[in-house]
């Protein structure tokens, strides 16, 4: 038996002629790594497909609450104070006093407009949302003068600071799931649950600028020459190792308002939640792609290689095993990557020794050492079995 403190997820998916993920440029993101120049999707890029992807296992239908990130919250929070029956006077006070009191950044007592926007995206819960839109129109009801209104929220949230800070899954499930970093003098920051390493390809990077022009329909009807537009873009193709860990302490931390030093010995009711999330994580992170101009290159692709490990160690990546870069003109890249990602767990096990439990998925003839191949569906299953049962067969 070993614990599984550590679920650590190693992908391989390919994509062509595809722009994943752009720079300010507008060019394909790029990385420099060991001997070459490599492509890359940001973590972030990831993470937000994961999060608001729409498929049998979107986070969405864990039935849990979710949170929005906008820049447009305290608009939104007025127009449900007023939907609530609150006079739009005095739902502007509120969201003026709510981000005088320091609800999403620093206290800062801003009137009109400038209220209804925040300098940056801010990620609320919806719980949190609907928690303070209650207590603001029963403050309104109470307090008609502004001075009067905003003191009262101000005391309010002072007060009560602690109660949206424990709040279970106050501040959404992608919150518990990929942090939240604020700089507000009210909302909780949360540690992130689920580490993302930003996807690179295993070999050179292969891009190609795409030149292409617009035809006008109606001109070319009246027998004119020309287009209605030159453009141009870049295109990349390529096989990206992907890295994933899920911290399962802080995953149960969050989700259930656990101490991290109690997870081990955390009720069966209070792991359901982080093993559905996980099952659901699995089948999320094989399947959904990430990709801009999707309407001209369709940029969707199954991982072709997925490995989990469990373990109690602190994770580490694989991502050694392509330092120096894979030649594109081997015949069989896949298997080559796999078979470089094994060589890199045979001497990390060498070196270290460390009791890792692996399962893995692939959909190539290859072998992974100590490794059992199973489904996605099997794979999911045995993580989300980790999860509830605090323990793995070695």
């Amino acid at each position: 038996m070993t614990l599984p403190r550590f679920l650590q997820i190693h992908t391989l998916h390919n994509y062509s002629a595809a722009l994943l993920n752009r720079d300010d440029a507008g060019l394909a993101k790029r990385l420099p790594y060991g001997n070459a120049i490599r492509t890359r999707i940001s973590s972030q890029c990831l993470k937000r497909h994961w999060r608001v992807a729409d498929d049998a296992f979107a986070l969405k239908n864990l039935d849990v609450p979710m949170a929005v990130r906008s820049r447009e919250t305290p608009r939104l929070i007025k127009k449900r104070l007023m939907a609530a029956g609150v006079a739009e006077s005095l739902a502007q006070l509120c969201v003026e006093g709510l981000r005088a009191a320091g609800l999403v950044d620093k206290a800062k007592d801003l009137k009109g407009e400038e209220a209804l926007e925040t300098g940056q995206a801010v990620l609320l819960g919806y719980a949190e949302i609907d928690y303070l839109v209650q207590r603001c129109a029963a403050l309104a009801g109470e307090h008609t003068e502004e001075k009067a209104l905003k003191a009262a929220i101000a005391a309010f949230l002072k007060e009560e600071k602690k109660n949206l800070e424990t709040m279970r899954l106050g501040s959404g499930l992608e919150s518990a799931l990929f942090g939240r970093m604020v700089t507000s003098d009210v909302l909780a920051s949360r540690d992130a649950a689920v580490y993302v390493a930003h996807a690179f390809t295993v070999h050179e990077a292969q891009v190609e600028n795409d030149y292409f022009t617009v035809v006008d329909d109606l001109t070319r009807e009246a027998g004119e020459a020309g287009s209605a537009g030159i453009f141009d873009t870049e295109l990349a193709s390529g096989l990206y190792y992907g890295y994933t860990v899920v911290d399962v302490p802080q995953l149960i931390a969050n989700l259930e308002g656990v101490k991290i030093s109690d997870w081990a010995s955390a009720a069966p009711e209070q792991r359901v939640l982080a093993a559905r999330v996980v099952q659901s994580l699995l089948h999320l992170v094989a399947t959904v792609s990430p990709g801009a101009k999707r309407g001209s290159t369709a940029p969707f692709e199954w991982a072709k290689f997925m490995l989990v490990e469990a373990g109690d160690w602190q994770p580490r990546s694989l991502a050694g095993a392509f330092h120096s870069a894979l030649s594109t003109r081997q015949p069989q890249l896949r298997q080559a990557a796999v078979q470089s990602l094994g060589d890199e767990i045979s001497r990390l096990d060498a070196a270290y020794g460390a009791p890792l439990v692996r399962r893995f998925l692939a959909v190539d003839d290859v072998a992974v050492p100590g490794a059992q191949r199973l489904s996605l569906k099997e794979l999911a299953d045995w993580a989300h079995n980790a999860v509830m049962q605090a323990q793995v067969e070695v």
